[in-house]
């Protein structure tokens, strides 16, 4: 009996080390394929997460370079604006040198006024009243009063005071300027 019992013993220890390897490999097997679930999942979501870096990073660089050519052509446009503006500057310092000469004011108070009736009345800056007098006093009934709010430059009255026609600096510099804008802005280009 005791060869029984210790056979009886041996098979419920075979059986139960079996039992216990089977399970040992099931598990084992679970274990792989679960842990070959997580990889493969790992490497889906750092695919995608590679792809959509990907994506901002080429937004990203998209928006950089559209930045990059608004800021050159905001430049270009303010410098462009700078040096029209340096140009008018000078225009007008040059047009007002030229008024404050009497004899160039006086010869183009002479033109302004050349085709006009009588009732002619010519508002200068104090330091041309002299010599607007002088070079228009044979022109007839031609009025020059000497105008303190004026710098440079005059202004002709005709059909009593209603019409008046400025010639100063700043009306002449911004019609210039008006006139040689498109061709400086052809420059420019």
């Amino acid at each position: 009996m005791s060869e029984d019992l210790q056979g009886l013993l041996e098979k419920i220890n075979r059986e139960g080390v079996e039992k216990a390897e089977a399970k040992a490999a099931e598990i084992i097997a679970e274990a792989k394929a679960k842990s070959a679930e997580i990889v493969k999942a790992a490497k889906d979501e750092a695919a995608l997460m590679k792809a959509e870096a990907d994506a901002a990073a080429q937004d990203f660089a998209a928006r950089a370079a559209e930045t990059v050519r608004q800021a050159a052509r905001d430049t270009v446009i303010s410098v462009r604006e700078s040096i029209v503006k340096l140009l008018e500057n000078v225009l007008a310092d040059n047009v007002k040198s030229a008024l404050l000469d009497g004899t160039t004011a006086a010869s183009l108070a002479a033109k302004a006024v050349s085709e006009l009736a009588s009732g002619v009345e010519i508002s200068s800056a104090p330091q041309i009243a002299e010599a607007l007098k002088a070079q228009l006093a044979a022109k007839g009934e031609i009025s020059i009063l000497a105008d303190g709010t004026l710098s440079a430059g005059f202004s002709v009255k005709i059909d009593n005071g209603r019409i008046e026609h400025a010639f100063t600096p700043e009306v002449i510099a911004a019609e210039l300027a008006k006139r040689l804008r498109p061709e400086l802005a052809n420059l420019l280009k």
